[in-house]
């Protein structure tokens, strides 16, 4: 272990002051700039010669860049670096952007197409297995050119509050304002945040990705935040600048190259479309090193328009013939701040007067810096079952006792202080208590001390309770690491009845989801749902409108028992049993027997998700990363033995996956269901329609099962199956604003049948022929959260009447497919 440290650490020493190379040049004309100064921190490292060039060693990891008559740049140390400067002669700028044409270079595009059909080869994943270890900074503060000023204004403004007149002040107020200047001083003197990880990243082709959590700290916060453990990079991702669909987004121009580490590498430069105006904003956003030998990436480096609004580099090395990252650099600006002035003189001001210091008031600018280093680098490894074991994330340490170790960098003394002062505030400001509910936000919850409150139960609408008002909390890890009761309430402000449940879950190990489950509930559901077993949030939102138009609900009340259990990190089981008395809330009678029933069943449930990544929580399994495919199945089975009316067995199925092509991207949804044995028609199988029904416009949220065209509530089967197919075009445009929109079209069908449909007497259709509807989708409409799309039913179902065949349906943009 010793001398594995020792090698480490020698390892870091000679990385840190290996020697670098910058080549600065004129971007207009590419010449070499003379005298250009690098600096460090401020701190002049050395001028380039007349070739433009300059080696150096440093052990910072962004260095600057300065001429005479030239815009200031930065630049993140590498081993060769080339650096374009800009004129600041405004004139100058401009002739530059007028003989920059508005086309790619065909030569750049080129090489960007072997870039992409070589991707997966020169990808890690090619190879049988690999290890590295990885070590990541994530913090926010202000930029490093507004720290002084930063500083300079707190202590003007604390010497002019001094010499105002002290008025009389209430002891609340003398302690606010105390911690006010406080709060002030402290952001001048360390960051806002600080969070660092150490990780060990395992892969293997035979057993999938491990990632173990060597270690974990972050300045306020004594108890490891998990999801914010399982922050993930754009490492395994092909970067936005060179996917064949974002060719809209970017100009390409193919204008040198260089050697790097004894490898010649094609320099691309790149800007994006409609940055014509060089006024302000850099003339290119950017530039991709690309390796001549594989047509590998090996570096890019990607800034805004503007050059104060933030930057990324990533830096890629070869190893065994493969690409893998070594460094990566971001700099995001996530707003600005400025101050209100107190003065008692302000108070007299004018409108106007207050209105034009609100103009000249000085505004500091904070950044999301993230810097990451990949190392230790290991191909092939020894595969050990074992090493491979549990979910995607394991967690070996999280007390940040160990960080020192796996530091590529001492902490700047700013760094150091954040720890200092911050964690002497985390019990003051209940820093801990704040982003464990943060956290929880992901989840779907709200955290408060030992309660988890469900926002999913606040407000619902369904057409047979309008809207439904209600709460759902539950006792979490803090109230005890294994019990955990829960308990709901509900409203109905149309049918007036109170809904409730309740249960308790009782955990068998920490180690994993692993529980038993009892509970009792009293409530009503639209009839015919499909099964939502061991859906995840996002999904149970999106499908949380398939009710909207569908007024045929019945009511259940029972109790239930499980157990459910992962049996591998792809692998989830929900065995349950379970005894209600359900009754129709609409006019019916089943075979003459009424509309009130017992039923005892057991259903067992399977989740097969491969390719999706978990980390166990104190709370509960965390899947912060839903890959597809992903393979749903439900079977139900009623028993007349155990006290239940009828004999049954109900199954359905649901197989969600996606798959990227050069015509670009296509999902697809194929459901079913099937009930044989006699049942009431709420355990049959609606058909999902979020059709009004009515005349005029259909309008209408999306859902993730539902029919745009189709009326809510009007077909019943006891047997069907499903598509729902999508297909976003290969074209990315914007339109306003920063988003990028697209558009998917997208097809929904479903057919089924119904046996004996006259044993159900109450109004209703049977889906017996193919029922077909079309749609666009604009994504991101107008540069918005949302989508918006049309759809058209056609084929059998199809009427004369246009209106009854067309449909506008909205969605939130964060549900995704």
């Amino acid at each position: 272990m010793k001398k594995s440290l020792t090698l480490l650490l020698l390892f870091g020493y000679l990385s840190i002051f290996s020697q670098s190379k910058i080549i600065v040049k004129n971007s207009g004309d590419q010449l070499p700039v003379s005298g250009a100064t690098v600096s460090c921190n401020n701190k002049a490292i050395g001028k380039t010669d007349a070739s433009g060039v300059l080696n150096f060693k440093t052990k910072c990891k962004k260095v600057q860049v300065s001429a005479s008559g030239f815009n200031d740049d930065d630049v993140v140390v590498d081993k060769v670096m080339e650096v374009f400067l800009t004129k600041s002669d405004p004139n100058i700028k401009n002739i530059q952007a007028i003989v920059l044409e508005d086309k790619s270079d065909p030569r750049a595009l080129e090489i960007l197409r072997k870039v992409n059909e070589n991707y997966n080869q020169n990808s890690p994943k090619s190879l049988e297995s690999y290890s590295f270890k990885s070590y990541e900074k994530i913090s926010l503060d202000f930029d490093e050119d507004s720290i002084n000023a930063y500083n300079a204004y707190i202590a003007n403004r604390i010497d002019s509050l001094k010499k105002l007149p002290q008025r009389p002040m209430k002891a609340t107020e003398k302690k606010d304002s105390i911690e006010s200047v406080n709060l002030m001083k402290l952001v001048g003197e360390s960051k806002m945040f600080l969070w660092e990880r150490a990780s060990q990243n395992l892969y293997s082709k035979k057993y999938g990705e491990k990632i173990n959590i060597l270690d974990n700290k972050v300045a306020g916060i004594k108890d490891p935040i998990y999801e914010l453990m399982a922050f993930r990079s754009n490492r395994n991702q092909v970067p936005k600048e060179i996917r064949e669909e974002n060719r809209n987004l970017y100009r390409f121009f193919l204008t040198d190259s260089i050697e790097i580490e004894g490898r010649q590498n094609y320099i691309i430069r790149f800007r994006q479309v409609g940055d014509k105006q060089s006024v302000k904003q850099r003339k290119f956003n950017g530039y991709l090193y690309v390796d001549k030998e594989t047509y590998a990436l090996k570096k890019i480096e990607s800034n805004s328009k503007i050059k104060s609004e933030g930057s990324i580099t990533s830096i890629w090395k070869p190893v065994q013939e493969k690409w893998f990252l070594v460094k990566e650099n971001y700099k995001m600006k996530m707003g600005s701040t400025s101050f209100d002035n107190d003065d008692e003189q302000d108070k007299n001001k004018t409108k106007e007067e207050k209105e034009a210091d609100k103009q000249n008031r000085k505004r500091f600018g904070s950044y999301a810096f993230v810097t990451a280093d990949y190392f230790d680098f290991k191909t092939p490894i020894e595969e050990k079952p074992e090493d491979f074991k549990g979910y995607t994330i394991g967690v070996k340490n999280s007390d940040g006792k160990l960080i020192d170790q796996y530091r590529t960098e001492n902490l700047t003394a700013r760094e150091t202080a954040t720890y200092t002062k911050i964690d002497s505030l985390s019990s003051k400001y209940k820093l801990n208590q704040k982003a464990k509910a943060l956290a929880g936000l992901l989840k779907g919850k709200i955290k408060l001390g030992m309660v988890d409150f469900d926002l999913a139960r606040l407000i619902g609408y369904n057409k047979y309770e309008h809207i439904r008002l209600g709460a759902g909390a539950k006792l979490n890890e803090n109230f005890n690491k294994y019990i955990s009761p829960d308990a709901y309430f509900a409203y109905g402000i149309y049918d007036k009845k109170l809904k409730y449940g309740a249960g308790v879950d009782i955990r068998t190990t920490l180690e994993k989801n692993s529980f038993f489950r009892v509970e009792y509930f009293n409530d009503v559901m639209a009839a015919g749902r499909f099964s939502e077993n061991l859906w995840n949030f996002r999904m149970k939102i999106m499908n949380s409108g398939i009710a909207l138009n569908n007024g045929v609900f019945y009511g259940y009340k029972g109790f239930k028992v499980s157990y459910e259990n992962d049996i591998t990190n792809a692998l989830t089981v929900n065995v349950a049993a379970k005894r209600t008395q359900e009754e129709s809330k609409f006019d019916y009678n089943f075979k003459g027997l009424g509309n009130n029933f017992d039923i005892a069943s057991s259903i067992i449930t399977l989740k097969y998700s491969p390719n999706s990544k978990n980390i166990m929580t104190p709370g509960g399994k965390y899947t912060y990363e839903q890959n597809l495919p992903e393979l749903y199945l439900n079977y139900e089975q009623g028993y007349k033995a155990f006290g239940g009316t009828f004999n049954f067995s109900r199954f359905d199925a649901l197989f969600v996956h996606n798959f990227k092509t050069k015509l670009g991207v296509t999902g697809v949804r194929l459901y079913g269901g099937m009930i044989t044995g006699d049942a009431p028609v709420w355990k049959n199988f609606t058909m999902n329609g979020l059709g009004n029904g009515r005349e005029g416009l259909n309008f209408n949220l999306t859902s993730y099962l539902g029919f745009a065209t189709m009326a809510g509530g009007r077909y019943y089967n006891d047997k069907f199956v499903g598509a729902y197919l999508t297909h976003r075009l290969p074209w990315y445009f914007k339109s306003f604003g920063k988003n990028v929109s697209s558009f998917d079209l997208i097809y929904r069908g479903t057919i089924g049948d119904m046996k004996n449909p006259e044993f159900h007497q109450f109004d209703f259709k049977k889906l017996d022929h193919l029922y077909n509807e079309v749609g666009l989708e604009w994504n991101n409409f107008l540069s918005s959260q949302f989508n918006l799309g049309f759809f058209y039913r056609v084929g059998y179902y199809n009427t004369p009447q246009f209106k009854d065949n067309f449909a506008i349906q909205f969605k939130f943009k964060f549900l995704g497919f």
